[in-house]
């Protein structure tokens, strides 16, 4: 039957509106198949020119050119001139990575309501019931900027809110670690709902790659932590529009000191009729005592729950080398669990707990690629030589508060098992560099310098 001319013209305007959607939709394809399995692979990264002139300046020069991550820890700091070592904003990182020829740049999305509900050193400017805000004067700013045609030749690595989601599980009631805090995020789900919502507006560019972070093996390596966490990380990588395959990977150790190997022991290790898993302090039931064994296995995990089979693995291996003079060089011949490990580990740590500027902590390997099966690279997300956090109260209008963790004197809590923090004194707020520190980590390197 002929069309009348208005049914016609629908017909017409119907058409149009398929084709337009088929063309979204072969581009969407396009995009997605044009993502690499690994974006480290063959790439070349960018160096922060701001971070690289205070490592040259301070001592570094034989690493001033490692590629480092660029932390967005505020609103201010995806403009141009906040504090810290970012006084360049995003787009000025976007345009000096082109202006170096690299094809990789590394961003740490790190500003949450509620920020870091368990360690008031990183606690963040956003208070817990300002989602809205996150959204629209944070995510929102930074997908608009990421998305300029500009910078599609870069592929772009975002680590997604570290030490955010864990919390949800390790430290809230009825956990002795609980803090009130915790327990306010996981009622009001701004964690879940915050990290959705980066997922899905992140995700939707074609040279954006999510990895969402998952701690440390001192932090979820023990069975109940372990499964629970994964199960939040996929219903963050469900809410606020994301879908798992926003995902692309998952990033441990970040801003930590956890051991990739420990080539000595393992937690299955007789030593005195029982394994050292149950049987020692340090272990204390962990099933892992390294982060590249954690790494691979929960990798194997998160696929098998919901994740993308592709799934890679970032480890931070910027301040986990735990050279110098007291690496062991050999197995303990002690017949005693706890002298055998406490003889034998390269962490050299008090306690895996404690996380705030370690004495005697060193570099780490340097980034690379495909270091390990699973693992899509080891990379220096926290750029050596900046405070985890001050080791005394001081005055700020960057939202940190103090964190007795990062107080040399201080005798511990539950979530170190009472131990005492192993911090450096006279650490300055975190971000902001710590000159001891850096010397030292440049002292204990391994692989040495």
């Amino acid at each position: 039957m002929r069309l009348s001319l208005s049914k016609r013209s629908l017909a017409v305007a119907a058409t149009a509106t398929l084709a337009a959607s088929l063309v979204v939709v072969a581009t969407s394809t396009a995009n997605a198949a044009a993502k690499l399995d690994n974006p480290y692979a063959g790439a070349r990264m960018y160096v922060n020119p701001d971070w690289s002139a205070k490592a040259a300046s301070s001592g570094g020069q034989a690493i001033a050119n490692q590629p480092t991550a660029i932390w967005l820890d505020r609103i201010a700091a995806i403009e141009s001139g906040s504090a810290g070592s970012n006084t360049m904003g995003l787009r000025d990182h976007l345009d000096a990575a082109v202006d170096q020829g690299a094809n990789l740049i590394q961003v740490v999305i790190y500003n949450l309501p509620g920020r870091d509900c368990a360690a008031l050193a990183s606690n963040g400017e956003l208070a817990p019931t300002d989602i809205a805000t996150y959204q629209s004067d944070y995510i929102d700013p930074i997908v608009e900027i990421m998305g300029d045609p500009a910078y599609a030749n870069l592929r772009i690595v975002t680590v997604v809110e570290i030490d955010s989601l864990p919390n949800l599980v390790t430290n809230v009631s009825p956990r002795p670690t609980a803090t009130p805090e915790c327990d306010v995020m996981k009622a009001n789900g701004n964690y879940v709902q915050g990290v959705g919502y980066a997922l899905a507006q992140l995700g939707a560019l074609p040279n954006v790659y999510n990895y969402i972070d998952i701690g440390h093996h001192g932090w979820l390596g023990w069975t109940d932590n372990f499964a629970a966490s994964g199960q939040v990380f996929l219903q963050a990588a469900r809410a606020n529009g994301a879908e798992p395959s926003d995902v692309h990977g998952f990033a441990a150790n970040v801003a930590n000191y956890g051991i990739l190997d420990e080539p000595f022991f393992e937690a299955t290790t007789v030593v005195g009729g029982k394994p050292v898993r149950e049987s020692t302090t340090w272990v204390d039931w962990n099933n892992y005592v390294a982060e590249v064994e954690y790494a691979q296995a929960y990798r194997q995990h998160l696929v098998g729950i919901g994740f993308d089979a592709g799934l890679g693995m970032i480890i931070d291996t910027s301040r986990n080398g735990w050279g110098g003079p007291d690496r062991p060089t050999r197995a303990s011949t002690s017949t005693d669990p706890n002298t055998f490990v406490n003889e034998s580990r390269l962490d050299r740590r008090i306690h895996l707990g404690n996380w705030c500027n370690q004495a005697g902590a060193g570099l780490g390997e340097r980034p690379k690629a495909s270091p390990a099966s699973g693992i899509d690279a080891y990379a220096w997300i926290k750029p050596p030589g900046e405070s985890d956090g001050a080791s005394r109260e001081i005055p700020n209008d960057e939202g940190k508060g103090f964190d007795r963790m990062c107080d040399p004197t201080y005798a511990g809590n539950p979530r170190n098992n009472n131990n005492m923090s192993g911090a450096l004194p006279d650490a300055p707020l975190s971000g902001h560099w710590f000159q001891a520190q850096f010397e030292e980590l440049l002292a204990n390197a391994y692989p040495p310098l």
